[in-house]
């Protein structure tokens, strides 16, 4: 089965796979950032330390059928978010989310998170798209997004409404496609000094 790297490393902030070790600096994480959170998560409505294991138990699952390939952020050996590759939107297609412990936000972590998963992710035999889907009203999610270099494709109403005090009941899609990224990647590597 094809897989990313277990580990992946960006300027700021390092991406590795969770593992069962994860639940207390992980709980810790998550009740740090409840307030931030809880708008648009709704597993936040509900935390714990049983939710939490349970998450680290299914994050391991997923990752071994392919599923799902679920990574802590951290910096300083610190876990301060999570991001994941989901096949969650057909053939060819993955899905990414991600969070970011409010203290470390405004530092451009999350985005060079998604820039690297989007990396591993086109790595992948038979990836051909890579989206990025939100609620309208999370504005926040939507610059990641942009910064990133996605293209909005389309906003719709999201099947299950609302399901969090802060969502709009709109979900804004935006997509990178594997040609795109490989022009994004190669305006990088020429815009970079010789050594």
């Amino acid at each position: 089965m094809d897989e990313p790297p277990e580990s992946l490393c960006s300027p700021q902030a390092d991406l590795r796979r969770w593992r069962m070790s994860d639940l207390d600096a992980l709980e810790r994480a998550i009740r740090e950032s409840l307030d931030h959170l809880v708008p648009w998560m709704p597993w936040a409505a509900d935390p714990g330390r049983r939710q939490t294991a349970a998450f680290l138990t299914e994050a391991q699952q997923k990752w071994e059928t392919g599923r799902e390939f679920g990574y802590a952020i951290t910096a300083d050996a610190e876990v301060i978010g999570s991001c994941s590759l989901m096949r969650r939107i057909g053939a060819g297609g993955l899905e990414i989310g991600y969070w970011l412990h409010p203290a470390r936000t405004g530092r451009g972590l999350v985005t060079m998170a998604v820039e690297t998963l989007v990396g591993a992710g086109f790595r992948l035999d038979g990836t051909d798209r890579i989206e990025i889907h939100h609620d309208a009203a999370n504005h926040a999610s939507g610059a990641v997004a942009r910064r990133a270099g996605f293209t909005e494709i389309e906003r719709v109403p999201a099947p299950e409404g609302p399901l969090t005090p802060g969502e709009s009941g709109i979900d804004v899609i935006w997509r990178m496609t594997a040609d795109q990224w490989r022009k994004r990647t190669a305006q990088s590597a020429a815009a970079r000094p010789a050594s």
